[in-house]
């Protein structure tokens, strides 16, 4: 609450509540009624008053009061008070309360001015006391300060005695106040002044010593007054440099009758009144050192011959908004001869046309600029620009020269700086080959029917061009011909409706160092052969075009490129072999945001060893970084061991590789806003050690982990996490909390840290999270024991769900070994078979012609059990197959459909078969696979596995004739292995 220093005391009074003149508080009485109003205006003395409040004075006077006394009562001076004794007793009462009222409301004063005071922003050796309400200087202000601020407050007046312990001012600005009149020896109490502002103030007239003693004074601004100067107010200003009376309906220049301000460099006289400038009006300046005076936007009609010999040493004019017209125009100029000045400034003063005749008066000045922009200028005749030998700067903005004649510019050898933009020029011919040492030509806003071979000829100095918005719709071959000899460094193509850009368009410029092509509607692939000739081009910016598809020559002849701008051009792919950047090996800044770019090779910046400042925002790339990819996440940003600003705002971000950021060591600022991240991995950060700013507005982070951000947190300065929905426990954001608490960092929007969950922290703010509960010892033991029992009991079901069958099989392996029988392998001569075949009735005659041939024609002899062949007639199917596997070595089970499906294999022959190798402990079971079956059908249908046995007795039949052999053979190094003890 901002409070006001009450004044005066009859202010007081009224603070007070009185009901009465001061000069009727003796002998007079007073109603009960009047007695109130002072115990009131007491209490209301002592509310700081509001910024927009306004306090409101109790009536002042005692006449009305009598006259109700007498309403009420009917009849004198005696009737109308009622409840009050009228004795002396009384009266002491009445007059002890009034003056008690005085005592504290004078207090109140006191007070105010004070809170005032306090509400000062001091810095340093600076107050700034504005926008405060003030209506007195404040008081309680250090007595070193050197500038004060008391600016757009209600001062009045401005005593020297309430700034006599501010001695050591040197600033002091007072303006937008309501000041009406300086009280004399002003600087007496100021005596190191030197800049004093009272503008917009209601300043008239100035007492004869107003500035006595302001030797120090330099600088002084009266603008927006209402002055009437008379009496010599500035003779004592003999140090001034700046004076400004603008805006204060002054009808004259002439600010005294003598010689004075000898320092004074730079008057200030605009939006006055000014009319005409007689003979007298400047002379009180003959002895100044005058460099600059401003005439602008006075209705000035008639310059007296003699006008400006006064100040002969004027170094610049400015007569902006001036109607002076052509007479005006030639009436200053004759006036200017033989004058020093260097600088004129004629913007819109209503000059229609440059005659032979117009600045014939500026023949033997040195003018050096000259500002003529903002005219209705419709021609610039040949030869009436002759006058200006010396001039460097020539300023013609905004006008209507359509045609530039073939001599407009004769003579102007000098000029350095030419502007015509926004002339509507549209024919140039040769009317520029006269600036043989023009360096800045500026012709933006010009629609041209054509650039000829000869627009630019003889500017053989030109280093800047710009031609925006000039409507160029193909840039061709010859288009910039005319430049060829020249020195050209900038060009400046925006907005000029470019389409397309033929090969060798810019082959001319050979020294062009930056090129901008922005804001146009070029649709083209880029070959590489439109910038062909541009070796030492620094600086290129493509953005903001209709479509710029690259391919990977498009910059083999910019190698010296060290700035590409392609910003919203549409080039949404980037999966290009080799890389269009393969060559840019001086590159230090890259934008290719607003692109929609979706696919990129993990070499795409391969060689970009220079690379500082990379700008990817608003693109799509957040495929590009999914662990789920086939060949994992492209790391894009590898090898980027320079780069300092990294900008991925807005590509759709839910992953982050953990070595996305390995290599970037140097990087300083990452963007990272506007994405959908919500679970970072741990450590993906801790690579970044020069990290000074994060920025992760606006994701979907919910927690705040010590593993992921604890190390980059250590060096970061500014830190941007707000607007993510923050799940407010102490497994997410308990480390966070603390860490907020006690960070010194800059941290924006802190109030938009909030909670999303659980409910009962919902918008809650997450630095007032209470951590306390969250360092209890036993929770966190019991949240490890209960997280590794988790652990353990989900990796046993596993275990058993997808392992299950191994487990079984060597448990019942282990438990016949330990409690069974084990039978000693025997030598081949106890076996009667080598090999018992189980197979499916179907496969019956497949098995009889593929291995009855095996056994006639094999050294040693091997012999195959086979049911239809080998069991003994009167025995029962059972016997015999039980009493064939134990007569036999091997079993070979041939796995087909048929084997899978058939009842009696699957619930008998293979079951005992299985049963016997274990409970004997042999490796006797060999698998020949006649078809491709899968294993989950192989354990369905028979409960085995191929990984149950070694990879030599498993099997496949070969498809292919030729390799029948290969498999014979495999199938007797099986049979012949050992059946030795598992």
């Amino acid at each position: 609450m901002k409070s006001t220093c009450v004044p005066g005391k009859e202010e007081v009074i009224q603070a007070a509540g009185f009901c009465f003149k001061a000069g009727d508080w003796q002998g007079e009485e007073v109603s009960e009624r009047e007695e109130r109003g002072c115990w009131t205006g007491l209490l209301l003395s002592l509310i700081p008053t509001p910024r927009r409040a306004q306090r409101e004075p109790f009536p002042a006077g005692r006449a009305g009061s009598r006259t109700r006394a007498k309403d009420r009562g009917g009849g004198g001076a005696t009737s109308g008070v009622e409840d009050h004794p009228r004795g002396p007793v009384g009266k002491m009462k009445i007059k002890f309360v009034c003056w008690t009222c005085v005592l504290f409301s004078l207090v109140t004063v006191h007070v105010h001015c004070v809170l005032a005071g306090d509400l000062c922003k001091i810095r340093g050796d600076t107050a700034d006391c504005s926008h405060l309400q003030l209506t007195q200087i404040p008081s309680n202000l250090p007595t070193n300060i050197t500038a004060l601020d008391i600016s757009h407050n209600r001062l009045r007046t401005l005593p020297p005695a309430n700034l006599t312990k501010y001695s050591q001012l040197i600033y002091l600005d007072a303006g937008f106040n309501s000041i009406s009149k300086l009280q004399p020896h002003l600087c007496l109490n100021l005596p190191m002044l030197n800049i004093l502002k009272l503008e917009h103030n209601q300043l008239h007239a100035f007492p004869d010593n107003a500035f006595a003693n302001c030797t120090h004074l330099k600088e002084l601004n009266l603008r927006s007054n209402i002055l009437d100067v008379k009496n010599e107010p500035f003779r004592n200003l003999k140090n001034l440099e700046s004076l400004d009376v603008s805006q204060n309906h002054l009808s004259s220049a002439k600010l005294g009758s003598q010689q004075q301000l000898e320092g004074l460099q730079e008057l200030l006289m605009s939006q006055n009144k000014i009319t005409e400038l007689k003979k007298e009006d400047l002379s009180f300046l003959s002895s100044s050192s005058l460099k600059r005076l401003d005439l602008s936007s006075n209705p000035l009609k008639e310059f007296y011959p003699g006008c400006f010999r006064a100040i002969g040493n004027l170094y610049s004019l400015v007569l902006n908004s001036v109607p002076l017209g052509c007479d005006g125009t030639e009436k200053l100029c004759s006036e200017l001869l033989g004058t020093r000045i260097q600088n004129l400034s004629m913007s819109q003063v209503q000059l229609s046309r440059i005659s032979s005749s117009t600045f014939l008066g500026m023949n033997n000045t040195n003018l050096t600029i000259l500002d003529l922009s903002n005219n209705v200028l419709s021609a610039v005749e040949n030869y009436s620009l002759v006058y200006f030998r010396s001039l460097e700067s020539l300023n013609l903005m905004n006008n209507n020269i359509t045609h530039l004649s073939s001599h407009s510019f004769y003579g102007l050898n000098n000029v350095i700086y030419l502007n015509l933009g926004n002339s509507h020029v549209r024919e140039i011919g040769s009317g520029l080959q006269w600036l043989k040492h023009l360096e800045n030509l500026i012709m933006d806003g010009n629609k041209f029917l054509e650039i000829t071979p000869n627009t630019f000829k003889g500017l053989d100095n030109l280093k800047n061009l710009s031609l925006s918005q000039c409507n160029i719709a193909s840039i061709t071959e010859t288009t910039f011909s005319s430049l060829a000899n020249s020195s050209l460094q900038f060009l400046n193509l925006t907005k000029s409706a470019v389409t397309s850009i033929k090969a060798g368009a810019f082959s001319w410029l050979g020294q062009l160092r930056s090129l901008d092509l922005g804001l146009n509607n070029i649709k083209q692939n880029l070959t590489g052969q439109e910038f062909q000739g541009l070796s030492n081009i620094e600086t290129l910016y493509l953005s903001y075009n209709y479509q710029v598809n690259l391919t990977s020559e498009s910059f083999i002849y910019t190698p010296s490129l060290r700035t590409l701008r392609m910003r919203r051009v549409h080039c949404s792919n980037l999966k290009i072999s080799p890389s269009p950047f393969h060559k840019l090996n001086n590159l230090t800044i890259l934008d290719l945001g607003n692109n929609n770019i979706a696919n990129m090779r993990d070499d795409v910046f391969d060689g970009l060893h220079q690379l500082e400042i990379l700008d990817m925002q608003h693109n799509n790339l957040a495929r590009l970084w999914k662990n789920a990819n086939p060949e994992g996440p492209v790391l894009f940003l590898k090898g980027l061991q320079n780069l300092r600003l990294l900008d991925l705002e807005s590509n759709g971000f839910d992953e982050i590789p953990s070595r996305a950021f390995h290599d970037l060591s140097q990087l300083r600022s990452l963007n990272l806003r506007y994405n959908n991240l919500n679970l970072i991995p741990q450590f993906v950060f801790d690579n970044l050690t020069s990290l000074n700013y994060l920025l992760l507005e606006k994701n979907l982070i919910t927690a705040v982990d010590e593993k992921v951000f604890g190390t980059v947190f250590t060096h970061l300065k500014v830190l941007n996490m707000g607007f993510n929905p923050f799940d407010c426990t102490c497994e997410s954001i308990a480390w966070f909390v603390n860490w907020l608490n006690s960070s010194k960092i800059y941290i924006p929007q802190f109030n938009t840290y909030l909670c999303n969950t659980p409910s009962k922290y919902h918008r809650n703010m997450v630095s007032q999270f209470d951590t306390s509960p969250c360092d209890s010892a036993p929770f966190k033991l019991m949240h490890i024991v209960s997280t590794v029992s988790i652990l353990i009991f989900i990796s046993v079901v596993l275990l058993i769900h997808f392992e299950g069958w191994r487990i079984r099989f060597l448990w019942s392996v282990t438990v016949n070994r330990v409690l069974g029988q084990r039978e000693i392998d025997r030598s081949q001569q106890y076996f009667n078979y080598d090999a018992y075949i189980i197979h499916a009735k179907k496969d019956k005659n497949w098995v009889s012609r593929n291995f009855i041939p095996l056994e006639e024609n094999n050294h040693p002899v091997i012999r195959f059990c086979l049911e239809e062949r080998d069991f003994e007639a009167g025995i029962s199917e059972f016997e015999a197959v039980v009493d064939s596997i134990k007569r036999s070595r091997k079993i070979i089970f041939v796995v087909t459909e048929h084997l899978l499906k058939d009842p009696w294999c699957k619930r008998f022959k293979v079951y005992h078969a299985i049963q016997q190798a274990i409970e004997q402990s042999r490796d006797s079971i060999i698998l020949i696979f006649r078809q491709d079956i899968p294993d989950y059908k192989l354990n369905n249908a028979l409960c085995l596995r191929r990984a149950m046995f070694k990879s030599c007795c498993v099997l496949e039949w070969p498809v292919q004739k030729e390799r029948l052999n290969a498999f014979y053979q495999q199938l007797k190094t099986a049979l012949q292995s050992s059946s030795k003890v598992l």
